[in-house]
């Protein structure tokens, strides 16, 4: 069991260093991006939200892929199991049960999870913090349609 903690522990780590490493490139280019004067507000926050969202899911995807090659490497999935099928299943929590770990390795999937929903967690609050900073710049520089109530 002790063995199962220190490998989920790690592939955790591993995730939450590649999320770190996203989430301050998302939030360099999204200030960069937030802080432009436009013409077009409304569509330059949506264009800033949706950016910041499709690099978060990428970030969400290879952190995926870290498991499944985790599984992979460990030999926790019965073999000829999708791999990154049965990564993604743990770790957004969706839980369908299809696949499950070989005995040995039957804390993998719920450490697995853990380690999603606590990523998840954090990239909402990325997309709240950069949605509150395009707000709040916009009110700043008078755009059309913002206001200092918007922040």
């Amino acid at each position: 069991m002790a063995v199962q903690f220190l490998a989920g522990s790690f592939v955790s780590a591993i995730n939450i260093m590649i999320h770190a490493i996203v989430t301050v490139g998302a939030i360099g280019i999204a200030r960069a991006a937030g802080l432009r004067h436009t013409g077009r507000p409304r569509l330059h926050l949506m264009a800033v939200m949706v950016a910041t969202a499709a690099v978060l899911m990428l970030a969400h995807t290879l952190e995926a892929l870290v498991w499944a090659l985790a599984y992979l490497m460990l030999g926790a999935a019965p073999i000829g199991s999708d791999l990154l099928y049965f990564a993604f299943v743990n770790y957004t929590t969706l839980g369908y049960g299809d696949i499950t770990p070989v005995q040995a390795w039957r804390l993998t999937g719920p450490m697995t999870a853990m380690n999603g929903i606590l990523l998840f967690g954090w990239s909402t609050a990325v997309l709240f913090e950069v949605l509150r900073k395009t707000l709040e710049h916009l009110a700043a520089i008078g755009a059309g349609g913002f206001s200092p109530a918007d922040r």
